[in-house]
């Protein structure tokens, strides 16, 4: 996907996780996010939103903290978090093609990082705000799915923070019945896992479903699909991929 397609998805999809948000109530829990309510919600996910701006926004080179969370709620919580939401894309989508800046996944370019990044964080956030909501969720295009896909198993998880690890070597497919190719192979072990798009071996257990539905099961948000051969290495995914 190009940069720009990015934005578009982030612009959409953070107009939507504030209507859901407007809809629930800031009271409401979010059902996705155990002890959250969609207070926390908006408060990180804008939090986020002004981090990432800065760093293209500011050209910073190294990490840096967050302004950290607003004491704010209600309609004054909305009405910053659709502010920083509205800063970040306009920022992405003004920003020259080669802006340098920190970023922490490989990408082909620093706005390529993030533009991705928030667009997938943004996403995710907007499932959560939908589950406080209720009713039917918002759809998710196949291929951005398999992007989010890639993106949580190839890089964020290819990290030494990542806590997917077996004391045996195992071995995890992850499958997308709906996009030709959209096979992954994720090898466990006592290190950080090591994932590629791959389809030949055999493995321990199989992740499978639509795109749409692989995605938010593997950030923890829906249940998975289906599930063939050891489950306890689907057991294992919920309980130490949380990403940190």
């Amino acid at each position: 996907m190009e940069t720009a397609m990015f934005v578009e998805v982030l612009s959409r999809e953070g107009a939507l996780l504030a209507s859901a948000a407007e809809a629930a109530g800031t009271d409401a829990k979010v059902p996705t996010c155990p002890g959250w309510q969609v207070r926390d919600l908006l408060r990180h996910t804008g939090a986020v939103h002004r981090w990432a701006k800065a760093f293209v926004a500011e050209g910073h080179t190294g990490p840096r903290p967050d302004g950290g969370l607003p004491d704010l709620d209600g309609s004054a919580l909305l009405t910053w978090f659709r502010d920083g939401h509205g800063q970040l894309v306009d920022t992405l989508a003004g920003a020259a093609p080669d802006v340098r800046c920190w970023h922490f996944l490989p990408a082909p370019s620093p706005l390529a990082f993030w533009a991705r990044r928030q667009a997938h964080e943004t996403t995710v956030h907007r499932v959560d705000a939908e589950s406080a909501r209720g009713g039917a969720p918002s759809g998710i295009g196949a291929d951005f799915a398999v992007d989010g896909i890639d993106e949580l198993l190839c890089a964020f998880h290819a990290r030494p923070k990542s806590a997917v690890r077996t004391e045996e070597p195992r071995t995890l497919r992850v499958r997308a019945t709906d996009v030709p190719g959209a096979v992954w192979t994720v090898r466990l072990t006592a290190r950080p896992p090591v994932a590629e798009r791959d389809d030949s071996g055999d493995v321990d257990c199989e992740l499978r479903g639509p795109a749409a539905q692989l995605y938010p099961a593997l950030w923890n948000r829906r249940p998975f699909p289906e599930v063939t051969g050891d489950a306890s290495l689907a057991a294992l995914w919920r309980a130490r991929s949380g990403i940190v």
